[in-house]
């Protein structure tokens, strides 16, 4: 397969969700044309977009959503489900492991683990907090693929490192912090700051016009 440019991959999970709902109303074909009214990307692009892993249209018809669905599904890797783990029980990682979407996804949490006493022993989602110190045990026993880091800045680059050598492939990092991971290891960063200052700066655009 070519390489795809980041761009097109940051536009596939907007795809697929909306295609989700089209499904969930029971819309079975969708054209390129109103698949852009629904995501906001011109037809063009979208089309652009899906002809870099193949043809998935037919003119005259446009998409099967069911089977564009499946496709985006196994371009995503969706199609496989994946074992992950949570470090940082606080306010933020309790939100995380109750969001039901994850699992729905194929995102199975089994283990959760803090450093905090008073947390350590407690359950989210009928899985007991376990003593960050006994992570690397668990990530051994239970293959772990995705690691989920809520903790804050000043410990993240340390979990990260200890996830990394036990063979952790994946990395989900919400804490305020650059990871740096050796070569393997894919980090997607989620910068909940970034993402306000950036409404921030819209909200002064659109004071300003």
């Amino acid at each position: 397969m070519k390489k795809v440019s980041m761009a097109v991959i940051r536009r596939l999970p907007k795809y697929f969700r909306y295609l989700s709902e089209l499904l969930e109303n029971d819309i079975r074909r969708i054209s390129s044309k109103e698949l852009s009214r629904l995501t906001g990307f011109t037809a063009s692009q979208i089309r652009q977009d899906l002809n870099n892993f193949g043809g998935f249209g037919q003119q005259g018809y446009g998409y099967n959503v069911e089977g564009l669905h499946v496709e985006l599904g196994k371009i995503l890797g969706l199609n496989k489900s994946y074992k992950t783990v949570l470090i940082g029980a606080g306010n933020l990682g309790q939100a995380i492991a109750n969001y039901k979407g994850f699992e729905d996804a194929g995102f199975n949490l089994l283990g959760i683990f803090d450093k905090n006493p008073k947390m350590i022993g407690l359950r989210i989602k009928d899985i007991e907090i376990g003593d960050v110190d006994d992570l690397e045990e668990f990530v051994k026993e239970n293959d772990i693929e995705i690691g989920i880091i809520c903790t804050p800045k000043y410990g993240s680059q340390d979990i990260a490192d200890r996830l990394a050598k036990c063979g952790v492939k994946g990395i989900w990092n919400f804490a305020p912090a650059d990871l740096k991971v050796p070569e393997g290891v894919t980090v997607e960063n989620v910068h909940l700051n970034e993402s306000l200052f950036t409404l921030s700066y819209l909200l002064k655009q659109n004071a300003e016009k």
